[in-house]
């Protein structure tokens, strides 16, 4: 892997989750604003773990953007790639949170500020220096943004980036399900490194078994590494070594249950962190199954103690908290 100023950049979506926190004395809803996005959750997770790590995107020329920019300060993700709208106000998710710890979204986005990133904004000096390049579909649900995205994709190839894809489907942001089934491919077409959520392969691909699901991407792509997050039942992980092989290793690690999760907001985005963090490490050019077992029990330890916390972005564990974790057998 290329020496670089970077070592991971994203591109996509920056926003104030709105998080229920319970009811007011009069009996009113309570909204907590926590500020998120799925690609600089994955940038604050790779931060707390010594990454040097840069944002692309757009958010509003408002109170809620200027406070945005300041967490990604304060948290140590490089601000060069954000661009202010004064236009478009930035777009704000509302999070219902159920008992389970799952979640409902309602997205105050149309516009948004995130989709209004425009090609001539992207910052390609910043990926031009970066060892990884991590995007997700939100930043292809509208056509601004995704010739914004498509043009950065092929700046990171460009100059040699390891790309990470998340598809990070947010089914109400979409004009139809067969639109985002779409760009998902197109992700494929060009990343080497994904992870993806158990819902999410089950309605691409259309098979509930996973294996299945997984040798359906790989027959279909040039990804060299699948990550699989199952929720409670853990994580699943699909690598070859030659991307032109039929042949792979597949490797499975189990959760780690807290007894006081609250929600799941930022799980993933957090598992996906401390893979990339292993990435940056090793590289995915010779990974063997112990390589890829010990990814999945840090990144599945980390999970679970974001699932104690409101939020994300700010809030990511610490390595010792992690490693913590890993030992305790929770």
């Amino acid at each position: 892997m290329k020496t670089a100023e970077y070592d991971v950049v994203a591109l996509g979506e920056l926003l104030m989750d709105m998080t229920n926190n319970g009811t007011s004395g009069q009996g009113n809803v309570l909204y907590e604003a926590n500020p998120g996005g799925a690609p600089c959750n994955v940038l604050a997770m790779l931060k707390k773990l010594g990454h040097k790590v840069g944002f692309i995107g757009k958010v509003g020329d408002d109170l809620f953007g200027h406070e945005l920019k300041g967490v990604l300060e304060e948290v140590g993700i490089g601000t060069e790639g954000l661009v202010m709208d004064k236009e478009v106000r930035t777009t704000l998710a509302f999070v219902k949170t159920f008992s389970d710890g799952d979640r409902d979204f309602s997205f105050y986005r149309n516009p948004g500020a995130d989709m209004m990133l425009d090609r001539s904004e992207v910052n390609t000096d910043m990926i031009a220096s970066a060892k990884v390049f991590h995007f997700g579909t939100l930043s292809m649900t509208s056509p601004s943004v995704r010739q914004a995205t498509v043009y950065a994709l092929d700046k990171a190839v460009e100059a040699g980036a390891l790309i990470s894809f998340d598809p990070n489907i947010r089914e109400p942001l979409w004009s139809s399900m067969d639109e985002a089934r779409q760009q998902v491919l197109t992700g494929l077409s060009y990343c080497d490194y994904l992870k993806i959520s158990d819902n999410e392969i089950q309605w691409l691909t259309g098979s509930d078994d996973f294996t299945e699901g997984a040798e359906w991407i790989l027959d279909r792509s040039g990804i060299s590494l699948i990550m699989l997050s199952l929720g409670r039942d853990g994580s699943m992980a699909f690598y070859r070594k030659d991307p032109k092989s039929k042949d792979y290793i597949c490797v499975k690690a189990e959760a780690f249950l807290q007894p006081n999760t609250i929600e799941t907001t930022g799980a993933g985005d957090t598992f996906n962190g401390c893979i990339l963090h292993h990435i940056c490490e090793k590289g995915i050019g010779d990974l063997s199954e112990n390589d890829l077992k010990e990814m999945l029990v840090f990144a599945n330890a980390a999970a679970s103690i974001i699932t104690t916390r409101r939020g994300a972005l700010r809030v990511m564990p610490d390595p010792d908290e992690i490693k913590w974790t890993m030992g305790t057998g929770l």
